[in-house]
């Protein structure tokens, strides 16, 4: 089979490990084989439909066995995934669609009443229903020859929030996705024996590249949850006896706070990864309670998203630090003059490796700026790495908020309070948060005799932006801080909020 892609993974696993568990859903359970041939099917839909090798194939679903064939699906078949966020507005999942010239829809009936308007404003080729639907399809479906893929054909497009309020998409090839998969094997000893519980949305690439793919890649099994709840991921902790978890703070802080986590046995598991924003204090404490202690690290869709991990062993020693560059991924620290930053000198993050992206979808202009004239990926965060090249991240350089392990651009959330009548200025900043790290709150200069609330700019907002990126609070000020330039100075209004108990 001419083919080095994802789609050559599982036809190897049909092979290698056909009996093995490979997917374990509520009462379904999937073999190697069975995942294998129910991604041929899709493959074969596809071709059935028309769809050529570099074409885009939308997926919008919770976490699920047909996630995951479809994705295999199309990497036989030579097809681009583009899974969407399922929390996103509908204006926002017509971006994704639009933008990434997707032909196909493949949805669980999750949109509900988002639906409609979605159809409506983009031009599909077909829309499938997952279910007796897409089943009915599979089923009348005849067989397809694998399509010629390479490492450095696309794979997935897979969106993330812009700087400049339209969400760009990160164009991820099969070679970046392997290899990020191989960091995973590597740092974290990923085997067949694993099994690792799937609590975070496989749309976003943390969950997919750093959970789903690496157990696949080495015949482990998936205990996929179509949503996340505490005392059910205990359950199925329990009762599967994962080995891995992966997550973000707040997942972690919720299943510690369950009633039922003293009682539920957790001598499985041996891996756990917390990513999106720094596990605190309070998380840690509890998980070392019961002898379990985190992997932590640093990195974002650009890079697959993996670019550092820092061993539970060296917590203590590197307090503070993301950790080192995975196995096949290197960093650089760079001064604004575009030197080499010393040790211990801030910087902005630079990125280079297999599993580094080459560009956005559609965005050539773009792809200049973000790239240095050397190919390495210029990250728009800012840390030092000290003598032993320990990461430290100092701040972000693009203010992005990080919200229960969604990213949160200030600048779409900005741009679309602007338009509200008598909003004269407006500043979107990251409040401290227990539950979810911090939160967006908005800050706003009305015109006179106007009077504006948290509830009507969340009003305003709703429906135009997912419900998770709408200001929890909105306050009013006579004045934003400015630079000289007319920039917010988003830190001193952040300190000023804080010391006013705002």
């Amino acid at each position: 089979m001419d083919h080095d892609g994802l789609g050559h993974w599982i036809e190897r696993r049909r092979l290698r490990s056909p009996h093995d568990t490979a997917i374990v859903c509520e009462d379904e359970t999937l073999t190697y084989a069975q995942l294998a041939d129910r991604s041929a099917a899709v493959a074969a839909m596809l071709a059935d439909l028309g769809i050529e090798r570099g074409e885009r194939v939308a997926y919008f679903g919770e976490n699920s066995p047909e996630f995951m064939t479809v994705l295999f699906g199309c990497a036989i078949a030579g097809a681009v995934f583009v899974p969407i966020n399922t929390r996103l507005a509908a204006p926002e999942i017509v971006h994704v669609i639009g933008d990434s010239g997707s032909r196909v829809l493949v949805h669980d009936g999750g949109m509900g009443a988002r639906f409609d308007p979605v159809l409506d404003a983009c031009e599909l080729a077909e829309v499938i229903h997952t279910g007796d639907e897409l089943d009915g399809r599979l089923a009348a479906t005849g067989s397809a020859k694998a399509a010629a893929v390479t490492l450095d054909d696309p794979a997935a497009i897979i969106y993330t929030s812009g700087t400049t309020g339209r969400a760009k998409g990160a164009v991820l090839t099969h070679g970046n996705l392997t290899w990020v998969a191989l960091n995973c094997i590597v740092d974290y000893h990923v085997t067949s024996a694993d099994v690792a519980l799937m609590i975070s949305p496989m749309f976003h690439v943390a969950s997919l590249g750093m959970g789903a793919l690496p157990i696949v890649l080495a015949g482990g099994t998936l205990v996929v949850e179509r949503g996340f709840d505490p005392g059910r991921a205990l359950a199925q902790i329990q009762r599967h006896k994962v080995t891995m978890l992966s997550g973000v703070p707040t997942t972690f802080q919720m299943i510690a706070d369950h009633p039922d986590w003293a009682a539920t046995d957790l001598s499985s598991l041996r891996k756990l990864t917390c990513g999106g924003s720094p596990a605190t204090p309070r998380i840690i404490d509890a998980y070392e309670e019961r002898g379990l202690a985190f992997s932590q690290g640093y990195g974002m869709t650009e890079a697959s998203p993996g670019v550092t991990a820092l061993s539970p062993a060296m917590t203590l020693e590197k307090k503070g630090s993301v950790g080192l560059p995975h196995f096949f991924t290197h960093l650089r620290v760079a001064r604004e003059d575009g030197g080499i930053a010393a040790t211990g000198e801030v910087g902005e993050i630079e990125i280079t490796g297999p599993n580094v992206f080459g560009g956005y979808h559609g965005l050539p202009e773009i792809n200049k700026e973000v790239f240095t004239e050397d190919g390495w990926f210029r990250s728009g965060d800012l840390g030092y790495l000290d003598e032993d090249g320990y990461l430290f991240i100092s701040g972000r350089k693009k203010d992005m908020i990080i919200s229960g392990g969604e990213n949160i651009y200030p600048a779409e959330v900005e741009a679309a309070i602007s338009d509200m009548p008598g909003v004269t200025g407006v500043a979107v900043v990251g409040m401290p948060d227990d539950q979810w790290t911090e939160v967006p709150w908005a800050v706003l200069t009305v015109r006179d005799g106007i009077e504006v609330d948290t509830d009507a700019v969340r009003e305003h907002l709703d429906g135009r932006l997912a419900r998770y990126k709408l200001p929890v609070k909105a306050v009013v000020v006579d004045e934003l801080p400015r630079t000289a330039s007319g920039k917010v100075k988003k830190m001193d209004l952040k300190a000023t909020l804080e010391a006013s108990g705002a």
